[in-house]
């Protein structure tokens, strides 16, 4: 199982978790989860006006053996305003722009979409219950 936390922050509710989001998904193979602002594709939408995170942003998917893997989708725009980093216990590392990285089995973290142009970030935290 994989569970997804989301919380959508701008500089005047900082550290406020009122709002937050929550989904996931059984871990077997194709299962799916996806952040953005399309309501439609996205079981966590962010506000519609927050045009730093595209309609579908992160795609959360289950490989064959059960282990999970986020993607940065690519965009309509050649470069994207926003900037994403994986966050596990004291490790980050930033996910490129149409990248996937493997998420820890049994583990936990949060990837942050960062937007360029404003305070604001998506924060989502992920467990991944082994």
């Amino acid at each position: 199982m994989l569970e997804l936390t989301m919380a959508a922050v701008s500089a005047a509710d900082e550290g406020a978790t009122a709002g937050m989001l929550m989904a996931d998904a059984p871990s077997e193979p194709g299962a799916v989860l996806r952040v953005g602002r399309d309501k439609q594709v996205c079981r966590l939408s962010t506000p519609d006006d927050w045009l730093f995170v595209s309609r579908v942003h992160l795609e959360f998917l289950c490989g064959p053996d059960g282990a999970w893997q986020v993607t940065w989708l690519r965009g309509s725009q050649p470069d994207p305003s926003s900037e994403v980093r994986l966050t596990v216990g004291e490790y980050a590392q930033p996910i490129g722009y149409g990248g996937t990285v493997p998420l820890p089995r049994g583990g936990s973290g949060e990837i942050v979409i960062h937007d360029r142009t404003a305070p604001r970030s998506v924060n989502v935290g992920f467990y991944h219950e082994a």
